[in-house]
């Protein structure tokens, strides 16, 4: 008989072959980033292909968010992040927020940042100006898609979004993403602040998209959620990436969780990445 470990594992095995063909669509190499003189990421590398669900989990303060605004080049005044960051082959990383939003890459950052006196519609069209300032003639196209997704803020789309709960306030920022029909989608703490029921209905919704061949990055501290939904996953420690793995292998091995929590630093006998003492 096949444990609850062993077909994890075999999930993971087979998420990696069918990821292995999709076409590549984000590699970061080398990628630093400090405020003022104190770094916080060194040296960060991973890849995500259409899609694909990639999570990047650690505690707090291991520079998860940091990861995500120097991908976006979306780092706060006196901050700085340097490396490379290739999306289709194309390198970004000198590129502003809004060419990056326009090429395909598209962040819900922790917070949310929703316009709370607007209704849930007028956040959603929002989340389509770029294209419609492109000059898209169908920059529409995502709303009824979103709405698919996310019923309920179909029948709440008059609604000001302030008055929202948690979880569909989560649910507006992500579906405003999408209304830029990204190829890359990366979130930040989706799961934050909310109750576990509403965490697993709204990472089960993430979950969908691959189907769509949108890839997802998902950071998040709730480790063991992340890699229920993800295919592959990476550990983020005092701002470097220590090991990766199928996410299937990394749920499965318990010094994952223990390391992750900060309380055992054994060696990990994954893809075990070189970082300094």
């Amino acid at each position: 008989m096949m444990t609850a470990a062993t077909m994890m594992n075999a999930a993971s095995v087979e998420s990696e072959v069918r990821a292995a063909s999709a076409p590549l669509l984000l590699e970061v190499s080398g990628l630093s980033a400090r405020y003022g003189k104190v770094p916080a990421l060194t040296e960060a590398a991973l890849s995500l292909r259409a899609g694909q669900i990639v999570t990047v989990i650690g505690p707090n303060g291991a520079g998860k968010s940091t990861l995500l605004n120097a991908m976006m080049g979306a780092m706060p005044a006196g901050a700085a992040a340097s490396g490379r960051i290739a999306f289709q082959g194309e390198d970004v990383s000198q590129m502003e927020v809004e060419e990056r939003v326009a090429r395909g890459l598209s962040l819900v950052p922790e917070k949310r940042e929703l316009f709370t006196s607007m209704s849930v519609e007028d956040n959603l069209l929002l989340g389509a100006y770029k294209r419609r300032r492109n000059g898209e003639s169908g920059y529409l196209d995502q709303q009824e898609f979103v709405y698919a997704l996310f019923p309920r803020l179909k029948e709440r789309r008059k609604q000001a979004a302030g008055t929202l709960s948690g979880g569909e306030r989560q649910m507006l920022a992500v579906g405003r993403a999408l209304m830029a029909k990204p190829q890359v989608l990366m979130l930040d703490e989706p799961s934050l602040g909310l109750a576990p029921l509403i965490t697993k209905e709204i990472l089960s919704i993430i979950s969908q998209l691959r189907s769509t061949g949108v890839a997802t990055l998902l950071v998040e501290q709730n480790a063991r959620a992340a890699l229920q939904v993800a295919d592959y996953g990476y550990v983020l420690e005092m701002g470097e990436i220590v090991c990766e793995g199928p996410a299937g292998v990394l749920a499965a091995d318990k010094r994952i969780v223990e390391s992750y929590l900060g309380v055992a630093r054994e060696p990990v006998e994954l893809i075990q990445r070189n970082v300094s003492s």
